[in-house]
């Protein structure tokens, strides 16, 4: 399954591929050695984007290093890789050095990062102008030269200011301003000699990536929305695109500027002039999940490919959502579907179809960090144990966990690999990840999509 035959894939030829896959066809194995040359590296020459999101957070109880994408193979199966998240203050501009929750200065580029956990193996020293997450990336981007870096704003939780940043010409021109010098000219606050200063983070970050959460409509409890946040929007975009081609000029680099944008139609309506924004953008990341969740009290799909049978109309789901983007004008090359790394879980759960639709009495399934939510490393674990079964909807393009009582729903390889042949199909930009630091040791998922979407 290589090449021009897999952008032709029927249904029923889908079917045929995930089924090799559970059939223990497997993904590709590692390279012979972390992070070797392969002919994976800069993916970007089949035209497919893969973007996955690295958390900052993710260093700590999931001991999620910049590291592991490097040993894992995931680095180089990349095209780029978002690195979540950066804050927009109460005044409008970007930093980095807000008191938590706000910022983490030390994950991000204070911590002197030891040798275990180095990508070349060599550990930081105190002082040093670039420690933390910020110069694992500087050493991941020398190991893997064509992987694109982007810093990644705002978030479900940092969302919270954008919409006073975008309000007017005068503010859009000094919060992309902020941002550029600290993330493009790299200039990083040193307040105590210990790291940063004046071009410490200049070379690390190759665009930026726009994560307000939602413009036009309700986000996080404390986010601002306003209704000219529609037309704002598409004003801040092209001011990014505006001072990102200023700076790239002279050194004939491009910055690249993404988005990521809602599933939701009514969201897209309330905040997207959508042409206008994909102009210049070089592409959006596509909300493919979170289409259902515990704060309903019915076991669902988080992220279907179509509509399940027997669903409560109106419904969520992949296809419909690509669908509403384009009908409103969205580029079909810019649209890069997002692929959740992790599962929706209820306890308490009764009735349904081996629990899809059943009722849950019991909220939240207990999780590793938050009730309702699992990484995938963790969810596969289940299969087969204490009674949970692995059930199917090939058509749907789901699968989901039930022993009776809990339910899950979540993305294995062969509903990995079936989006692949959708966004092939459907001819769109790529994938995207939310979030790396959700896969196994060995990268499986990230591997399943470079299976699906390379060709020699």
């Amino acid at each position: 399954m290589r090449g021009s035959v897999l952008r032709r894939l029927s249904t029923a030829t889908a079917v045929t591929a995930v089924a090799a896959v559970l059939a223990g066809i497997a993904v590709p194995p590692a390279s012979a050695a972390p992070g070797a040359p392969s002919k994976h590296d800069g993916g970007q020459r089949d035209g497919f984007v893969k973007v996955g999101y690295f958390t900052q957070w993710g260093i700590y109880g999931r001991a999620f290093t910049v590291k592991k994408l490097h040993d894992s193979g995931a680095a180089q199966r990349l095209t780029h890789l978002n690195y979540a998240f950066g804050n927009v203050s109460p005044d409008g501009r970007c930093y980095v050095d807000g008191a938590a929750p706000e910022g983490d200065a030390w994950a991000d580029y204070q911590r002197p990062v030891p040798a275990q956990e180095s990508v070349d193996g060599v550990a930081d020293a105190w002082g040093e102008p670039l420690n933390g997450n910020f110069g694992q990336l500087q050493k991941l981007k020398a190991a893997h030269p064509d992987l694109k870096v982007l810093i990644s704003l705002g978030g479900w939780s940092w969302s919270t200011h954008f919409s006073n940043a975008s309000l007017t010409p005068q503010s859009r021109q000094k919060f992309v301003a902020s941002c550029i010098d600290l993330y493009i000219k790299g200039n990083l606050p040193n307040p105590d000699g210990s790291a940063g200063g004046p071009g410490s983070l200049a070379g690390v970050f190759d665009g930026i990536d726009l994560d307000w959460e939602w413009p036009g409509s309700a986000g996080d409890v404390d986010t601002v929305h306003r209704p000219e946040d529609k037309q704002n929007f598409t004003a801040l975009v092209a001011e990014f695109r505006r001072q990102l081609d200023a700076i790239g000029r002279p050194a004939r680099k491009h910055y690249e500027l993404t988005a990521f944008v809602p599933a939701n139609p009514a969201a897209i309506d309330a905040g997207f002039e959508v042409r206008k924004v994909f102009k210049n953008l070089d592409f959006a990341t596509v909300q493919g999940y979170d289409f259902h969740g515990t704060w309903e009290p019915v076991a669902n799909q988080q992220s279907a490919l179509r509509v399940p049978a027997g669903a409560t109309e109106p419904d969520f789901a992949v296809d419909r959502t690509i669908d509403a983007w384009l009908d409103r004008g969205a580029e079909r090359g810019k649209l890069v579907l997002g692929i959740p790394y992790y599962g929706r879980g209820w306890a308490g759960v009764t009735g349904g179809r081996n629990g899809l639709y059943g009722t849950s009495t019991g909220g939240a399934a207990p999780a590793t960090f938050e009730a309702g939510y699992e990484d995938y490393k963790v969810l596969k674990t289940k299969v087969g144990q204490n009674g949970f079964k692995v059930y199917r909807d090939l058509r749907a393009g789901t699968a989901w966990l039930y022993d009776g009582t809990t339910f899950w729903t979540y993305e294995d390889p062969a509903v990995v690999l079936q989006k692949t042949l959708f966004i092939r199909s459907q001819r769109l930009g790529g994938a995207m990840i939310w979030s790396l630091d959700g896969d196994d040791d060995q990268a499986t998922l990230t591997r399943t999509i470079d299976l699906g979407l390379w060709h020699p």
